[in-house]
């Protein structure tokens, strides 16, 4: 097994980097005017295009009848769609639609624009035609989303781009692996999972894999690429050569191991024991490696939390940055703050720009490596996929990371919620929540609950 010979860069390419696919349909009748429907049909196209942010798959004139449908919905069929977007250009009945929703497995946005009152011709009445359209969808059990507004509304785009990004985490769901290095210690009943259920809801499929893949590939990982890797390594974090250093580059084989796994076998994200088993057996931290990983968008979870992954692949798929899984170790109600915190595994990425990340070693076992780093201040979007009570939902949230010290050693953060810290804590308790949340930098409620609605999850919101 050939080592990762970078630490920069991601190692699964282009799941997040290539534009959003929208599928594209215009349907029109020509007994209404179709020179204007032609019309706010090139404007709405031009909106969309001026983003820089998507293609558009599918006819470029007006589709007028059902074989023209079935025919833009037999091109659509097998391309990897994020939204499926028709555009409502004047009145047509729901016949068009609905074979599109049927034929195109992919989510659905109605869109119409307003008409002018003139007191002359009703030119389009395309609010009419995606009225019919929701009425054969919602007989139909299809779900959709609509919009009514102007092709050139700065907020009707946002919507878009906003679905077809949560339809895009969607789609790339449906066809995630992840691999799962060992179980999940006894008493983390929050670190199990519902393989069937999971699989129903996402499609993610889980791969078990033994710890001792990941120990003979460290131990056996080449010496050139453990140096390579150091020495990248060092250009971001203070401190490793004060380290233990046979137990250092155990934990750098560990992680070129895991790296070359996760590209050969096509692991979106990792589940990994991380203990007591890298220490006793290894004689080093999974920590530092997982933090490497997640800040090349593989995400990783210590103990084995498969759930806790797949909320990562969510938080990451929407937000195109890394995404990273702590505790939440502690409340301040008075200051109307919480602590978040681990070992030592947040992506060197989080790190807040005014402190030097440096190396240490884990606070109980004593060994290297653990980066170490408080998380930067910026707005936070917070998830967990749960089965707390059962069957699965998702727990939502948001709030401003602050600019703060080192809570405690390795990698932490100082969260206000964008509610009273006491009512997120009084729900955390009462809802026997996991002790894991997620974590991704930005405002991506919108979307995130978009994704929730297209999978079907419930969502239980901490703020």
């Amino acid at each position: 097994m050939t080592g990762a010979r970078t630490t920069a860069g991601p190692i699964t390419a282009g799941r997040t980097t290539e534009p959003l696919r929208i599928g594209f349909v215009a349907l029109a009748r020509p007994t209404f005017d179709t020179a204007l429907a032609a019309e706010v049909t090139a404007q709405v196209r031009a909106g969309l295009l001026a983003t820089g942010q998507v293609t558009l798959e599918g006819p470029e004139g007006l589709v007028m009848d059902l074989q023209a449908a079935q025919a833009a919905a037999e091109s659509l069929r097998g391309a990897p769609i994020d939204l499926l977007l028709v555009w409502q250009a004047s009145f047509a009945d729901a016949t068009m639609v609905v074979a599109l929703a049927h034929a195109v497995p992919a989510p659905l946005l109605l869109w119409a624009p307003p008409e002018e009152r003139t007191g002359g011709r009703l030119r389009l009445n395309a609010f009419c035609g995606i009225n019919l359209a929701a009425h054969g969808l919602h007989r139909e059990g299809i779900g959709y989303d609509y919009l009514y507004e102007a092709p050139d509304d700065p907020a009707a785009i946002e919507k878009v781009l906003l679905l077809a990004r949560a339809g895009r985490a969607a789609r790339l769901l449906r066809s995630a692996r992840i691999g799962r290095f060992g179980l999940n210690p006894d008493g983390f009943a929050p670190c199990t999972f519902d393989g069937d259920a999971l699989a129903a809801l996402t499609g993610v499929r889980i791969v078990q894999r033994e710890l001792a893949d990941v120990f003979d590939g460290a131990r056996t990982a080449p010496a050139a690429d453990v140096d390579h890797t150091l020495s990248e390594l060092e250009q971001r974090v203070a401190g490793l050569a004060g380290l233990d250093q046979p137990s250092l580059r155990k934990t750098l084989g560990a992680y070129l191991t895991l790296a070359d796994l996760a590209r050969e076998d096509a692991y979106d994200g990792l589940a990994v024991r991380c203990w007591p088993e890298f220490f006793t057996e290894l004689g080093c931290a999974a920590c530092g490696a997982m933090s490497m990983l997640s800040d090349r968008m593989v995400p990783c979870s210590c103990e084995a939390d498969v759930n806790g992954t797949v909320t990562q692949l969510m938080l990451q798929w929407l937000s195109g940055e890394p995404a990273f899984g702590t505790d939440m170790v502690g409340f301040d109600v008075d200051r109307d703050e919480a602590v978040l915190w681990h070992c030592g595994l947040a992506p060197l990425s989080m790190a807040d720009p005014e402190f030097q990340p440096r190396g240490t070693i884990h606070s109980n076992r004593k060994l290297p490596l653990l980066m170490e780093f408080p998380l930067k201040p910026g707005r936070v979007t917070i998830a967990r996929l749960t089965q707390a009570s059962g069957a699965y939902r998702l727990v939502v949230g948001g709030g401003e990371m602050l600019r703060a010290p080192i809570s405690f050693s390795g990698t932490s953060g100082v969260l206000r919620f964008d509610r009273p810290s006491q009512e997120v804590l009084d729900t955390i308790m009462a809802e026997g929540l996991d002790h894991h949340i997620s974590l991704t930098y930005g405002d991506h409620m919108d979307a995130l609950l978009a994704l929730a609605r297209m999978l079907g999850l419930p969502v239980l919101r901490l703020t």
